[in-house]
């Protein structure tokens, strides 16, 4: 049998929980930008079914759905480009989600780190959707038979369970390729943004103080501020990157500048070999500011225009619900549902 060849396809999706950070626009927003091309095809989308696996205002959770769609395209997504929607607008998620629900195995959600970590000692009244949600992960993927997952180091656990999910369900049900592999893309020197003041901890929205991370709402000043304030170690920077092996710190503003700079963290470390914290963190600052600065005011302007934003995310979920459908409709075809022929 041929192996059936799957168009090179990249999804990615965000929750629309607030508060982004510099983490996701480094480790996320930035890289989904970079992947517009004619390599792949490339589906960007606001989670909020995802985003409702734990408590949600409903009266909060349109503005925040718009405001990841307005930092999306402020960084670069292009809706001309990518296909960009909030997942509620398709209801083939929540179809697909179901059948992969009735697949996956409960010993593998078992073993999934990061609900352990959601859920930490309140696991018995947390909800069923933050239990099962990896299984809806591997439905927003497989749903359009992506082959590319652009994720950060501590989701790809999510990207192998898809995997799995995909290949158990095409045995099951005797289609051996209806499902692609997916392969995550783990990628770049700031994948994985550090805290400012822990350097051996990610940095979170949900952190203890605002001057552990850099918000993609703060201003010129309070970025400025923060890069500044930022922890490090009385050493200068070092000659090579081996030197920065035990100074957490140190490394994360090292990557942080490399991010932002487009360039690898051994140029950067060349730059600025024997620098002092005094020349390297204004340095850094600096282009931070220079590099979010548009950004932010690019966001601005969108959500001056929450119809516009309404509108842009409508079209997409049309032209991901025109991929979606009919491999949501072979997929019930598989599973022996009878279905309207209309």
């Amino acid at each position: 049998m041929t192996k059936a060849a799957h168009t090179p396809r990249v999804f990615s999706g965000v929750k629309p929980s607030g508060g982004a950070t510099l983490g996701n626009y480094l480790g996320a927003f930035k890289r989904w930008s970079e992947m517009q091309g004619p390599d792949f095809e490339t589906i960007y989308c606001v989670v909020d079914l995802h985003a409702i696996t734990v408590w949600q205002d409903p009266a909060e959770l349109p503005h925040m759905t718009r405001e990841v769609a307005a930092l999306l395209m402020a960084s670069g997504i292009d809706p001309q480009k990518s296909i960009l929607f909030n997942q509620s607008q398709v209801p083939a998620h929540a179809e697909l989600g179901w059948l992969f629900n009735c697949v996956a195995r409960v010993g593998w959600m078992n073993r999934m780190t990061q609900f352990k970590d959601k859920a930490g000692k309140n696991a018995e009244k947390v909800s069923l959707g933050l239990y099962a949600y990896p299984s809806l992960m591997a439905a927003d993927i497989l749903l359009y038979h992506a082959t590319h997952v652009p994720v950060g180091e501590d989701q790809k656990q999510h990207v192998e369970l898809t995997r799995d999910i995909a290949a158990k369900f095409n045995n099951d049900f005797k289609c051996p390729d209806f499902f692609p592999m997916p392969e995550p893309i783990i990628e770049g020197p700031a994948t994985r943004v550090m805290n400012l003041r822990d350097g051996s901890k990610k940095m979170s929205k949900s952190g203890e103080s605002d001057m552990e991370r850099i918000n993609m709402t703060d201003d010129a000043d309070m970025i400025s501020k923060k890069l500044k304030k930022a922890r490090t170690d009385p050493e200068p920077l070092p000659d090579n990157l081996e030197g920065l092996k035990d100074r957490p710190e140190a490394r994360n503003l090292v990557d942080i500048y490399a991010g932002l700079s487009n360039r690898t963290p051994e140029d950067v470390i060349t730059e600025y070999a024997g620098a002092g914290w005094g020349k390297f963190k204004p340095a850094l600052a600096d282009l931070a500011v220079e590099k979010l600065s548009p950004i932010l005011a690019e966001m601005a302007r969108y959500m001056d225009d929450p119809a516009e934003i309404d509108r842009i995310l409508a079209m997409g979920a049309e032209k991901a619900d025109a991929i979606a459908r009919p491999i949501l409709k072979k997929a019930y075809d598989l599973v022996g549902f009878i279905q309207s022929r209309s």
